[in-house]
């Protein structure tokens, strides 16, 4: 642990429910220090940390912040974290501030985490929470020393956090780089891997070429002597690290999927390299754009030494991450996938697969848009996306963070949809609408609290 951290004995985490926050929060547990939270909402994930030992409380209250953190002689010994989606008025926060306690961002704990460490890091606007969950399965399958901080729950480790051994000389963490709020721009890695830039966080950035002009930032802080993977057709800038480009559509680069095929439900393909064909690798998660993620966690994976045999040991047995195209039902009446899309190239992605691993099926769509903002700069996506189902069933939008924006509504991507079978359900009729139905593929799409009717939509279906 970094020298900045090396004092601490006390984390309090302002949003420890998030996905990255958890991981932290397992992390510092982990490494013996009293961890304890706030959240404003209970969760599957803040009761499994719960479990573990850390405690959260739901209300935005000064008096219920634990005691050893309160008392102001501890000072010295208190690391406050904080995500971005904490809001200005927050109680908890502003008593922190005012008393002057140590309050660092989750990005700059992981900027600090990483420093000294061999850093392989993962970007996207899509596909870097599969990749980088792949990449540490592969790393860990073939006995490398890995940590990992993902931003998805591994269906492999149950967790967001793979603990190594940081003291070895052969560590290494695996992290997943956001671009929200900028955060990947506190991280140098040794290998950097990009899997797309396209449009996305917008209320962040102002346009497109700001997020771009972002993404080029991060590319150029790869560390001089370390690698660069990035998707082919990516504008990566000038980088001072070595350069490689891979694909699923294209054998002009230097890492290639190719041979792409379905069978007995498994997807296969061949690698190919400059020096090398790797024939008939086999994934255990389902999906096109699985492969081309696989494609780009494969060349890293080559690259810190993991040999052809424990390859395709470690891709057969990689069950995906929560939420990445996960089949929770799969019966002779009806399949459930469930999947995190929240972006029209993501939607696009997950029900592409699904059309190609059940050709002869129809496949009813549920779709959360997820923010205002994300909604007002993409509806046209989203409807041209959605409009690849047999049917859809749309929910009103997830705000996150967000207030109301007049006038942007779930509606408005409904009207552009240009299939007939569409319908605007309440989230309490969702259930009912589903039934009616007796969908013979169904599918949840969207990063709001969709995901808490998994679990209903499962016991309907079974």
């Amino acid at each position: 642990m970094t020298s900045e951290l090396a004092n601490i004995k006390y984390v309090y985490l302002l949003g420890v429910g998030g996905i990255g926050m958890s991981a932290l929060a397992r992390y510092f547990y982990a490494a013996g220090k009293v961890v304890s939270g706030y959240d404003k909402t209970v969760t599957p994930l803040t009761l499994q940390l719960e479990k573990e030992g850390i405690a959260i409380h739901y209300d935005d209250a000064v008096d219920l912040i634990p005691s050893e953190i309160r008392n102001t002689e501890n000072k010295s010994e208190v690391l406050v974290i904080l995500t971005p989606a904490i809001p200005k008025d927050h109680q908890e926060w502003n008593y922190l501030v005012q008393q002057n306690f140590n309050i660092v961002k989750r990005s700059k704990v992981l900027g600090l985490l990483t420093s000294g460490q061999t850093t392989l890091a993962v970007a996207g606007t899509h596909g870097k929470t599969t990749t980088s969950t792949m990449l540490a399965h592969i790393l860990h399958s073939a006995g490398k020393n890995t940590s990992a901080f993902l931003g998805g729950i591994s269906s492999n480790f149950k967790s967001n956090l793979l603990a190594g051994q940081p003291n070895s000389k052969d560590h290494r963490i695996v992290v997943e780089a956001d671009e929200f709020d900028r955060s990947f721009l506190q991280l140098f890695p040794d290998i950097a891997l990009i899997t797309s830039m396209d449009p996305d966080h917008l209320d962040i950035y102002g346009n497109v070429d700001e997020m771009q002009h972002n993404y080029r930032l991060f590319a150029g802080q790869v560390k001089e002597d370390g690698i660069l993977i990035y998707k082919k057709g990516l504008s990566v800038g000038d980088v001072k690290a070595k350069t490689y480009s891979y694909s699923i559509e294209s054998i002009e680069c230097d890492f290639a999927g190719m041979n792409i095929r379905v069978e007995n439900g498994f997807y296969h393909f061949d690698f190919k390299s400059a020096d090398y064909t790797i024939n008939d690798l086999v994934m255990g998660l389902p999906g096109r754009h699985n492969v081309e993620n696989a494609v780009a966690a494969s060349a890293v994976a080559l690259f810190c030494g993991v040999s052809e045999e424990e390859l395709r040991v470690a891709l057969k047995s990689f069950k995906g991450a929560l939420r990445r195209f996960e089949i929770q039902v799969r019966n002779e009446n009806c399949v459930y996938i469930d999947d995190y899309a929240h972006h029209p190239t993501e939607l696009n992605a997950a029900i592409l697969s699904a059309k190609e691993l059940f050709p002869t099926k129809k496949i009813t769509g549920v779709f959360q848009p997820h923010l205002f903002t994300r909604t007002r700069d993409f509806a046209d996506g989203f409807a041209e996306s959605l409009s690849l189902l047999d049917s859809v069933i749309m929910l009103d939008i997830y705000p996150a963070r967000e207030l109301p924006i007049p006038g942007i509504t779930s509606q408005m991507i409904l009207d552009k949809v240009t299939i007939s079978d569409k319908v605007l359900v309440s989230k309490e009729d969702l259930l009912n609408e589903i039934n009616r139905r007796k969908p013979a593929v169904i599918m949840t799409l969207g990063a709001g609290d969709i995901d808490q009717f998994v679990e209903p939509i499962k016991h309907l279906l079974n």
